[in-house]
This record gives structure tokens, sequence and C-alpha cells, in this order.
């Protein structure tokens, strides 16, 4: 039986070693794993855009022009963000005006953007902090392993109390940043993802508004829609909010 203090013989081991901040830690890993696994769930491209929904509508609105009820319903059999953002344009299109059209679609399309991003804040908040909880617990580790020496009578010429001290203290550090690394390379992961998604929904908007915005093609040049410029935008903010508190 090894008697050594200094050696991680499991995990539970190397949890106990770790301090009282391996707790808050363990915690953002579960909580991280959580949005990781529902944001991949939520986010597959079937669900997001699934392959026969434009072809479907498109038949819908050829079979029944200006059936605006018709293609309304078909957009609300699908609960994908592509079938919400259609809808709304849709419901402008007894306008016959593109811009009445283009207008729904950036506003339906920004709403979907943000259901999309949903919980990423949380990943991004907790690749920033866990690595200053594992900081914050060898500062707490290597203070105790001081005070211990400092106190021992029999510590004075034996480095290896403190070097034992500071062995457990360093754990922190590295649950912590062990925690981040996988959760920030899972953010970007997942961001890109959702870049692809709202590039793929934004062609197939600037379509759709050609086709059916205000019976031909568009006066002008349909610029880029909300639904890629709030995607931007939120990634921006998320970012700089992520390197605000790692910096503090």
């Amino acid at each position: 039986m090894n008697t050594n203090p200094a050696q991680v013989q499991n995990i539970m081991d190397f949890v106990q070693k770790g301090g009282i901040m391996m707790i808050p830690i363990g915690l953002c890993s579960l909580i991280a794993v959580s949005v990781i696994i529902e944001r991949l769930i939520s986010l597959r491209r079937k669900s997001i855009i699934p392959p026969s929904f434009l072809p479907g509508l498109r038949k819908v609105m050829a079979e029944k022009p200006g059936d605006t009820v018709a293609a309304l319903e078909y957009c609300r059999g699908s609960k994908s963000a592509v079938a919400t953002v259609l809808g709304a344009g849709i419901r402008k299109i007894d306008r016959r005006s593109a811009e009445a059209v283009e207008k729904a679609i950036e506003d339906a399309g920004e709403r979907a953007v943000l259901k999309m991003r949903k919980y990423l804040r949380v990943l991004a908040v907790i690749a920033s902090v866990t690595p200053l909880m594992g900081l914050l617990g060898t500062i707490i580790g290597m203070i105790m392993a001081f005070q211990t020496v400092a106190m021992s009578g029999e510590a004075l010429g034996k480095t290896e109390m403190l070097a034992g001290g500071i062995y457990q203290a360093m754990i922190s550090t590295a649950a912590g940043l062990t925690v981040a690394i996988p959760v920030l390379i899972c953010y970007h992961w997942i961001s890109a993802k959702i870049e692809r998604l709202v590039a793929d929904i934004d062609q197939m908007t600037v379509d759709f508004v050609d086709d059916f915005g205000d019976g031909g093609p568009p006066r002008r040049p349909v610029p880029v829609t909300k639904v890629a410029r709030a995607a931007q935008k939120q990634t921006e903010t998320v970012v700089t909010a992520g390197a605000k508190v790692a910096t503090s």
C-alpha cells in the first residue's frame, strides 16, 4: 500500500488534493458539458434547415400563386429556423413590396440567430473564469502550505514539506486549464457551425426575395440581411466580454 501523500492514485484523490476551488471548477465542467451537448443536438442541420423544406415551399407557392395562407400553413408545419424566417416574409407578400418582405425576414432572422446562439455566452464565461478559479485555488493552497511550514518548528530545512504543499496547490490550476481549453475550443466550433447555418439561411432568404418578394427580380442588389449581421455582431460581443473577464 502506497502511503506517499503526494501521489495521486485516482480521480477522487486528485480532486481532494486540489482544494476547495475544485468544487466550482467541477460544477463549471458539468454545466459546460450540458450546454455543449444541448447545442449540438439543437443545431443539427436537419433541424435548422431541412433539405426538403425550400423545394416544398416553392411547390406550394407555384401551385397556388398568391395563396399565402397555404404557404404559411406549410411553414407552420416545420419547426425549423428557416421556416420561421421565411414565414415572416410570406406574411408581407400581399404588400407586393420586396422591401417589406426583406424587412420582415431581417427581423425574424435576428430572432433566429439569438435562438441559435442560446447559452453560448455561458461557454465563453466558463472558458474565461475557470483558469482564474484554478489560479485562486493555487494561491490559497500555497498560503496554507507556507502557513503550515511557518507554524511547524520541525519544518526548518525540510524543503519536502513545502514542496508537497505547493505540489498539491498547483493541481487546481491544472484542473482549471483542463476545463477551460476544451470549452474554448467547443465554443469556437459551435460558433463556426452557427455562422455556416446563418450563411445558408441568408442565401435562401435572398433567393426567396428574388423569386417572390415583388413578383420579379429585385430593383436593387439585396444587401446581406440581419441574419448574418446579427450573428457577426453577437460573436464579437461575446468574444469581447470573454476577453474582458479574462484580463480583469
